[in-house]
């Protein structure tokens, strides 16, 4: 339960409450201040010139605001949005029906684009480029090639795994932003914006205690409010305070250093080699978790929070981890400080 809770992965409840957390404006988005006043000024320079914008490539970790931006670039521009995924475009086809299906100036926004099969993606090449699509009609001898004419549209792709997208899609891109991690003074104004609209009573302590355990992520941060304003709700009088926050995440497993126990088990299996080099395959195996999982959703805050790094040979743990959780039973470590896991 704590793995998914903090996992970044969207949930049926995610889903559910996006409509009513979700910033419905560029002003009402908090956080990624780069991004956001480089996205402003493109989207203007392209109204004024009556044209789409270019088509746009969002990276970073899950749960950042990568879907929301999309929404809310649709919104801006005065467009419709069309939404789908890497995984559920599986044949050239699917891709033909949904490039057809827009209108002149529609935003085209594809999530996981990494996951996109390579025969799509070049299909995508011709649409993205000129705005043409050619497909192949019959086969063998009787085979020809049709080219269908397409509306200008703006295709904006999110994803988690930048370095898997191909140097010819990714420079089909004119415009490329990459999403960082929160800081928690941004996470504190979202929990408490949040709070707002869920009717939830939230200090300051309370908040600052939340947004210090949510992994530099939105995402994540609404899920702990949630959780502990159930918790607060059930256990408490209601209200999310410093004492309320420290013992909703005592019970779901995030410790003082805002590591949940998936965290904790990385940092251990790293810290059992004895300050050896550890591959991601290894750490996978020996925890239980996927490899992918691991290096887009854990790896990144680890790293952020200064616990792990990555080198040619495999994951290392730094000082502050040996410090924090090492323990006289694994080797190279110099402190007991293991939080329960």
């Amino acid at each position: 339960m704590t793995s998914s809770l903090l996992s970044g992965a969207p949930t049926p409840e995610d889903q559910k409450l996006d409509q009513a957390l979700r910033p419905r404006n560029f002003d009402e988005f908090i956080g990624q201040g780069r991004v956001k006043e480089n996205i402003l000024i493109y989207i203007e320079a392209a109204k004024r010139r009556g044209e789409p914008l270019d088509h746009t490539l969002f990276s970073g970790p899950p749960g950042l605001g990568k879907t929301t931006l999309a929404i809310l670039i649709a919104d801006a521009l005065g467009s419709k949005l069309k939404s789908t995924s890497g995984p559920a475009i599986e044949r050239p086809g699917d891709l033909v029906g949904i490039l057809t299906s827009l209108a002149q100036g529609d935003v085209l926004f594809i999530d996981e684009l990494h996951r996109l099969g390579r025969v799509v993606e070049e299909y995508l090449y011709s649409a993205m480029e000129d705005f043409v699509i050619d497909i192949t009609l019959e086969q063998g001898a009787y085979a020809r090639s049709v080219r269908i004419p397409l509306p200008r549209f703006t295709l904006v792709g999110a994803t988690t795994r930048e370095g898997l997208l191909t140097s010819p899609f990714r420079a089909r891109f004119g415009i490329v932003e990459k999403l960082e991690l929160y800081p928690p003074e941004d996470l504190e104004h979202v929990i408490r914006n949040s709070a707002a609209r869920l009717n939830v009573p939230i200090d300051e302590q309370g908040a600052k205690a939340l947004a210090h355990c949510s992994r530099g992520t939105p995402r994540v941060a609404n899920r702990l409010l949630r959780r502990v304003r159930d918790i607060a709700q059930v256990l408490g009088a209601g209200d999310v305070t410093l004492d309320s926050a420290r013992q909703g995440l005592e019970r779901l497993g995030v410790d003082a250093n805002g590591l949940d126990p998936t965290d904790r088990r990385i940092l251990q299996t790293i810290l059992r080699a004895g300050g050896a080099p550890v591959g991601v395959k290894t750490i996978a195996v020996t925890i239980g978790e996927e490899e992918d999982t691991i290096e887009e959703v854990y790896e990144p805050y680890l790293i952020q929070r200064g616990y792990l790094e990555k080198t040619p040979r495999g994951r290392c743990a730094t000082d502050l981890a040996i410090r924090h959780y090492g323990g006289p039973d694994m080797p190279g470590t110099r402190q007991k400080a293991i939080f329960g896991a």
